[in-house]
């Protein structure tokens, strides 16, 4: 289980060690990558007083795209100690609590876009982050881009724990 917070808010992962090295079960299945494209499970409590919704966020600073690769990005979660199951990030999500919301990754889907990093590259960083925020929905609206709600979710944090990991892929044959 992967554990990081700050005063007492803490963001875990039971499928993904803090530091450790990323499953392929969770690599995206396209872009010359093959895997099964789901989401790990993630688990948070220790919400800062006041927070009225929570947001997660999934994001490779290493890609080669002069601004990072936003994976996941989650907003409207009911506030207070909250679980997302494996796979929640599935396309529809059917997984998540109702009046939640994906906002559109930077594979263009509102959904989960697993880890692809470019073959033979050095291991890139995942950051998991959970995010309380004193709002109770970001009014942004559904096509919004990683960008826009990266901006509203930053607006509004009353507090947030990350926890990293990382994945590589080995060079093409």
């Amino acid at each position: 289980s992967a554990i990081a917070g700050a005063a007492g808010f803490q963001l875990s992962s039971p499928d993904i060690r803090s530091g450790g090295t990323i499953d392929p079960s969770f690599e995206f299945d396209g872009f010359g990558c093959k895997g099964q494209n789901r989401s790990p499970a993630l688990e948070w409590s220790g919400a800062p007083a006041g927070t009225r919704s929570v947001a997660i966020t999934v994001y490779d600073p290493d890609a080669p795209t002069g601004s990072g690769w936003w994976h996941w990005s989650v907003i409207d979660l009911p506030r207070g100690p909250g679980a997302l199951p494996a796979n929640a990030g599935a396309v529809g999500g059917a997984g998540l609590p109702p009046g939640a919301r994906q906002i559109r990754n930077d594979y263009g889907v509102p959904a989960w876009g697993g880890v692809c990093p470019p073959a033979g590259d050095k291991a890139h960083r995942y950051i998991f982050t959970v995010h309380a925020l004193k709002v109770e929905r970001l009014d942004i609206p559904a096509d919004a881009t990683a960008a826009l709600a990266g901006y509203m979710i930053n607006a509004n944090t009353l507090g947030k724990a990350s926890f990293q990991a990382a994945y590589g892929r080995p060079a093409a044959r």
